[in-house]
């Protein structure tokens, strides 16, 4: 008896002393298998790929650095004008986006009709004065939508010449937004005006694309998101998107689908969307996560 128990605890012991020798492979074929994957090539950037960048079918070298778009076609269903996401790389969210050219709106309507959430247009500078100015529907959007239970962001739109004016800008919105709450992010929206006089005339894309990155950075440094709102040529010729990419990208493409090359968060897919509680038209958004 005593000595069947002698053989046994031996051969216990035998076990026992196998698991120190185990373990530290079980852990070199770990690290081994993830510092392979880690030296597995990146994904080779393609050296040009044909876009519609909104006037022509063209050829570009897409921007090292920036993911491109995981979407296709058959991912998007389009009915009566609303634009839903059917695929599986995302989940989609419908939005709207609103200013005060869409004068009062029922938002308790606007969140009964599948709206999830609406970036509002906090402010403005004056195309031609310059000046810096509030939506005057502002703080009611901000209230109604709020209160009907929509996540809200917030966008302004800017007519800077250079990276002080753009940094004016923000510090505007951080002062009308006075420490309130936001779901979604602070944007930046710099579009080409084409009236007499207009101050922005002759400011080039590389310009446009610092000013974006310096009022993205204030935004971020009072703690809330930041993104950028552009066109498909302002997103092929005049952003950085490399630059860019820490923040929110939005691209303004109306159509059935998106097939802007580069992935997004935000897409604008029509001018003229119609939603219960709004009268006349609104632009309708997609947010993929």
């Amino acid at each position: 008896m005593t000595k069947t128990k002698t053989k046994q605890n031996k051969a216990e012991g035998r076990r026992i002393s196998a698991v120190p020798i185990l373990l530290p492979l079980v852990v070199i074929l770990v690290l081994a298998a993830v510092v392979s994957e880690l030296r597995r090539p990146a994904e080779k950037v393609p050296e040009y790929v044909e876009v519609n960048d909104g006037v022509n079918q063209v050829t570009i070298t897409p921007a090292e650095g920036v993911a491109a778009s995981r979407l296709s076609e058959e991912d998007f269903r389009e009915t009566d004008g609303v634009v839903t996401y059917t695929g599986t790389a995302h989940t989609a969210r419908q939005g709207i986006d609103v200013s005060e050219y869409q004068e009062t709106i029922d938002w308790a309507q606007v969140a009964g009709d599948g709206v999830e959430f609406a970036v509002l247009r906090l402010g403005y500078r004056g195309s031609t004065e310059g000046l810096l100015n509030t939506d005057a529907c502002f703080e009611e959007n901000y209230r109604g939508a709020r209160e009907a239970g929509l996540d809200v962001g917030v966008y302004f739109f800017s007519q800077a010449t250079d990276e002080q004016e753009a940094v004016a800008e923000a510090d505007y919105v951080l002062q009308v937004l006075d420490g309130r709450e936001l779901d979604l992010p602070v944007i930046f929206d710099w579009e080409a005006v084409e009236v007499e006089g207009a101050r922005t005339a002759g400011v080039d894309g590389g310009t446009v694309s610092d000013c974006a990155a310096a009022f993205c950075r204030r935004i971020t440094a009072a703690r809330y998101g930041a993104g950028i709102y552009f066109n498909r040529q302002q997103g092929y010729y005049d952003y950085d998107l490399a630059a860019l990419s820490d923040y929110t990208l939005w691209v303004s493409d109306p159509n059935s689908w998106t097939d802007f090359y580069y992935a997004v968060s935000l897409w604008q897919y029509s001018f003229t969307g119609q939603v219960a509680g709004i009268s006349g038209d609104v632009d309708r958004d997609l947010l993929f996560e």
